[in-house]
């Protein structure tokens, strides 16, 4: 729960990244890995691996390593060198819908002097809004 004297926008909460050796070595060996198998992947591709009975398990195998490989280098990025920062936002009622403004919660009265704007509203529900 924010503060009273936060506005909407202001950080609430800022940890900064640790920032680990082990994680920067960990994530150059897992890119040596992924250019290791980008490389096999496209060597496989260009000499019709695929053509045969188990190279095509082969090349779509190694498409997944490539894939997985990319997900632990950007979990391990995300994860040591990104801050972890918490926004001030404004919380919405639960009766609230995207369709219904606060002053307009009691309902509208119809006004029928203008079909035209009528039509807009009920085909474009976000008009003026």
């Amino acid at each position: 729960m924010s503060s009273n004297e936060s506005s909407y926008g202001d950080i609430h909460r800022y940890e900064p990244a640790r920032e680990s050796t082990a994680a920067a070595i960990a994530i150059v060996l897992l890119t040596i890995i992924e250019v290791v198998l980008v490389s096999l992947f496209v060597y496989g591709l260009m000499s019709a691996w695929a053509s045969t009975e188990f190279g095509n398990m082969f090349v779509g195998a190694l498409l997944a390593m490539i894939f997985l490989d990319l997900a632990f280098v950007l979990m391990l990025y995300r994860k040591e060198f990104l801050p972890d920062v918490m926004i001030v936002k404004k919380r919405r009622r639960k009766w609230e819908d995207l369709y219904v403004r606060e002053e307009e919660k009691d309902g509208v009265t119809v006004d029928t002097g203008s079909a035209v704007e009528t039509l807009k509203r009920a085909v474009y529900p976000y008009y003026k809004k």
